[in-house]
């Protein structure tokens, strides 16, 4: 699985301790973390958590990513514009419990975390239980495990609302605010992660579009 960390701009200082926690653990079990940034405060690219769902979106849509790891000072707003858009389940998550119950029961392909809110002593630490605790087992295996069965039922039905109640992607980025799009897709590396890794030629060709 292709693991792509995003930061926005109020805790990219975070962004080094975030990745030390995300690598150490996903490494091991054979997943791939791709930074997408942001790497510090001083970046020239810099990202609002509006931004994060832009970005996240044409990450997971396009194939380039599998997962999202991101967040913002108390993970709400992050969480909230992740979910404004299609092909995107983001849940909150603060506490290793969180990180597991979301898995197993809502079996999405993001997670927006409190960089700010609660991080104190030890946040690295509990950086590291979240992240184990979120692979520890594979996606969607109900919990307790007796529920398995109506909570697959339950998420099926999500995606069926959700499949009719978005609009495609594409449509929704060519009205969006240019630079608002533009700002989202600017990270340093972004361009050499994301033709790389994209799996989608027609949102790749819209992306250099909107780049322009």
């Amino acid at each position: 699985m292709k693991i792509a960390l995003i930061n926005e701009n109020s805790q990219a200082a975070k962004n080094g301790i975030i990745e030390a926690a995300l690598k150490k653990v996903v490494e091991p079990l054979g997943h791939t973390v791709v930074n997408y940034g942001m790497y510090s405060a001083d970046d020239e690219a810099q990202l609002t958590y509006v931004q994060n769902g832009i970005l996240a979106a044409v990450l997971l849509n396009s194939g380039a990513a599998d997962f999202v790891v991101t967040g913002c000072g108390t993970g709400e707003g992050a969480m909230l514009a992740l979910n404004s858009f299609p092909g995107v389940i983001c849940g909150h998550v603060a506490t290793p419990l969180d990180a597991y119950t979301f898995a197993q029961i809502n079996d999405g392909n993001a997670i927006s975390i409190p960089f700010a809110l609660g991080f104190g002593w030890g946040g690295d630490l509990n950086l590291q239980y979240i992240f184990e605790k979120l692979l520890c087992e594979p996606f969607g295996g109900g919990y307790p495990k007796e529920r398995v069965v109506p909570e697959q039922r339950n998420k099926k039905i999500l995606d069926g609302v959700r499949a009719t109640a978005f609009r495609p992607l594409a449509d929704i980025l060519r009205e969006l605010d240019r630079d608002l799009v533009k700002g989202a897709l600017s990270g340093e590396h972004f361009d050499e992660y994301f033709f790389a890794d994209c799996k989608d030629a027609e949102l790749a060709a819209l992306v250099r579009e909107l780049k322009a």
